[in-house]
């Protein structure tokens, strides 16, 4: 049996926070250039890694709380911003030899250089 977590049968667009994130995150590195050659699909398939590694750990991301009808408006709350590493770290569903491991993946990671790689690779994408 396959159990569904968000994509439904015949829902076409049922995945709209994957999409948001391919907007706001995908697109703003890579823009919207077709990439085609084998060369340009390595240098992506590293990008994507570093992005992985520079957004779950380095970017901090404010949850929608609540939203509130008021009248003819809507008044939306947010939770304070946390990297989705933070979030990991304070669920209680999740085992602490997750935790552990993810914890010494981030003390491995320097903010710096990531950012140095990432904007390397993006040259280098442009360029072949």
């Amino acid at each position: 049996k396959i159990t569904f977590t968000r994509g439904r049968p015949g829902k076409k667009n049922d995945n709209p926070f994957v999409e948001q994130k391919n907007d706001s995150i995908v697109r703003h590195w890579v823009g919207y250039k077709r990439y085609d050659r084998q060369e340009q699909v390595k240098l992506l398939n590293d990008l994507y890694e570093l992005l992985r590694l520079y957004t779950n750990f380095f970017l901090p991301v404010m949850k929608l709380q609540e939203k509130t009808r008021i009248g003819s408006k809507i008044k939306k709350r947010y939770d304070t911003a946390k990297t989705p590493y933070q979030r990991i770290l304070e669920a209680e569903d999740v085992s602490e030899g997750v935790k552990n491991k993810l914890t010494e993946q981030y003390k491995l990671l320097s903010l710096v250089n990531l950012k140095r790689q990432l904007d390397h690779l993006t040259r280098q994408l442009l360029l072949v």
